[in-house]
């Protein structure tokens, strides 16, 4: 994993462990269910930095003759976990919180504590969006090709650095979660509208499983085997361009064995003979690997030194 992806995850986790404390302290002052649930949702989060930290690590075991190019690919799985046994758990609690507290609506005490905890809340989780959205826009910058917008959504549909599109994800939920549970603490203290905290709860609950199900279909592609995003694959085929044997390239193929790590396959057209001449066998060797040496280039640039 680039390093800046592993700073998002650090960054978020510091965040949340902070968050998650405080918010736990506000529920159990308030007795607010949209609080108990932002609080399971930090908590939830947490467990995702955990997890994904855990991918990385198991990712960078060294090749074996088990798994000849690595381990890269432990990262999709775990976070394949993430999604299934903690953002969709999660949310499912959270909606049981929220009609639970629907069945009986109650005041919330300490309304002003809880909006506090709930803006400095919101201080955290946006400082941790803000360094994943910087880390973001520089990997966009290395997917620039003409006549092509990536935006967050088409960079979260092509990124293979789950770590950097899930905390993303997870950090957007958790400020859209915290308005919500602000707007059900003023709806239920100020407007006098009880079932608002229930409601929060509900629509927070919601936001989780519709992250979570973003997740597992982002990352049930990579687990299944995906290739290079479009941009890498249009600069390996320019940079390919009238390279020796271009002419002959039949197809250029590309896999991903983990975030920064690459597959790559070139097929060759065979001409008369040619690649079969011994006389021939030095300066073959040399084109392909003026070729290969071509394909680490490109790679390199939109990875950031990772394998190819």
């Amino acid at each position: 994993m680039a390093d800046g992806s592993s700073k998002v995850v650090y960054a978020a986790l510091a965040g949340n462990i902070l968050v998650a404390a405080t918010k736990f302290v506000a529920a159990a002052v308030s007795g607010s269910s949209a609080m108990f649930t932002e609080a399971i949702h930090s908590s939830t989060d947490c467990t995702n930095q955990v997890l994904l930290l855990i991918g990385v690590r198991r990712g960078k075991k060294a090749p074996d003759p088990s798994h000849p190019f690595g381990y890269g690919m432990e990262i999709y799985f775990w976070t394949f976990v993430v999604a299934m046994l903690v953002l969709l758990a999660g949310g499912a609690y959270s909606i049981y919180q929220g009609v639970a507290q629907l069945g009986a609506p109650r005041p919330i005490q300490s309304p002003a504590f809880n909006l506090i905890v709930l803006a400095v809340s919101a201080l955290f989780e946006g400082g941790s969006f803000l360094v994943g959205y910087r880390e973001y826009k520089k990997v966009a910058r290395r997917h620039r090709i003409p006549g092509v917008t990536v935006g967050l959504v088409r960079f979260i549909s092509w990124s293979k650095d789950p770590s950097l599109f899930e905390t993303l994800l997870e950090d957007s939920a958790a400020l859209a979660g915290i308005a919500i549970a602000a707007v059900g603490t003023v709806a239920n203290v100020w407007l006098g509208y009880l079932p608002a905290d229930g409601l929060a709860s509900l629509a927070i609950g919601t936001i989780l499983i519709v992250n979570g199900i973003a997740i597992l279909v982002a990352t049930q592609s990579l687990v299944a085997g995906e290739a290079a995003a479009p941009t890498v694959l249009h600069d390996l085929r320019a940079g390919l361009h009238g390279q020796p044997w271009s002419d002959r390239i039949l197809v250029v193929s590309t896999l991903h064995l983990g975030p920064n790590c690459i597959l790559v396959a070139v097929g060759l057209r065979e001409s008369g003979g040619e690649l079969t001449d011994r006389t021939l066998g030095r300066e073959i060797e040399q084109r392909l690997k003026a070729i290969d040496s071509r394909i680490l280039e490109v790679l390199f640039r939109f990875e950031g030194g990772g394998r190819a």
